[in-house]
């Protein structure tokens, strides 16, 4: 029989937080019907309201009413949005997602979803993720939960969370591997023309974007970086490329990014380093060269300082598979 999917929708949801999930599932059915195969999911879109459900974007959607609790369900999508809020004042809508989650195999939430099903208990003691400038006030919100802010999701059993807008579609391509395999997963991913199959550990953005932290004033220095990473990246170097004396160089760079240029030159050689092993067959020894590491060590202990894992083992998670 089809996996049941159920998509949770409110007023002012964001229309890619449903949407995105719902292609993910039917992506894979429409590979399962040019097979000849039978359907792995029956997907819809339910709601508490029996209107259509008028999204932020401004597109209405038809939805279900919401399932009695104690019809069977395989996943619940928590979608999120502006209208999370007032959907978690809703004590009958978090009365039955609690009592839902009895019935169901596993949970999930997309972005700001996390409030909602924080509201019900369910992620109470779970590590979370959730769109990162709404990081602490979830954490605020809800102490009982540990927010974090780097993974685009996370799974805790059978509860899963995801960050903003396209890692929903990250974590849905990841139920989909749990269901039916990596080959599968990998296939609909390329189908849908996404990022093949993003790790959950995955920043949320770019090393490059965070290193600005409000500001812009070394964004061209972190960009030649980034193009320059075989090149001797001392300090002098650094602070001739950013116009600067070395020791207001050192002073100016911590005060806007919050680490010291050393670090920010490591973090960005990985960034690099990961995106090359997982999509490209060099050797690691060769990787570390062209990051600029040197030589395989080097990179080793600097990507088990940043990742907690080593390079060898990160291709072996995260690198298509082989035909």
């Amino acid at each position: 029989m089809p996996k049941i999917i159920h998509v949770l929708a409110f007023d002012n949801a964001q229309v890619l937080d449903v949407t995105g999930p719902l292609q993910v599932f039917a992506s894979a059915n429409d590979l399962a019907r040019q097979r000849g195969q039978p359907l792995p999911y029956s997907v819809s879109v339910v709601a508490a309201q029996a209107e259509p459900v008028m999204t932020s974007a401004g597109l209405a959607l038809v939805a279900e009413p919401l399932p009695t609790v104690d019809t069977p369900c395989d996943t619940l999508v928590i979608a999120g949005g502006w209208g999370v809020y007032g959907a978690a004042k809703d004590p009958t809508l978090v009365q039955w997602i609690r009592a839902k989650a009895r019935h169901t195999r596993r949970m999930a939430s997309v972005c700001t979803g996390a409030f909602l099903l924080a509201a019900s208990g369910l992620l109470d003691g779970c590590r979370v993720a959730t769109h990162w400038t709404r990081c602490e006030e979830l954490a605020r919100k809800f102490p009982a939960l540990t927010v974090e802010p780097n993974p685009i999701f996370i799974q805790q059993g059978a509860v899963w969370t995801s960050a903003g807008v396209t890692a929903g579609i990250d974590l849905c391509l990841a139920l989909v591997e749990e269901d039916l395999g990596r080959a599968v997963a990998l296939e609909v991913a390329r189908h849908l023309v996404v990022f093949l199959k993003r790790p959950g550990g995955q920043s949320q953005f770019s090393v490059t974007l965070s290193l600005q932290n409000g500001g812009s004033r070394f964004a061209e220095l972190h960009a030649w970086i980034a193009e320059n990473l075989t090149l001797d990246l001392s300090i002098a170097t650094l602070a001739a490329q950013a116009g600067m004396s070395e020791r207001s160089f050192v002073r100016h760079y911590r005060a806007e990014t919050g680490q010291t240029p050393a670090r920010a030159v490591e973090r960005i050689r990985v960034e690099t380093a990961r995106r090359q092993l997982a999509d490209s067959a060099a050797s690691i020894k060769r990787i570390a060269v062209q990051c600029g590491f040197g030589c395989e060590e080097t990179l080793r202990r600097s990507f088990l300082r940043a990742v907690s894992v080593t390079p060898q083992a990160y291709r072996e998670r995260f690198a298509p598979a082989q035909p």
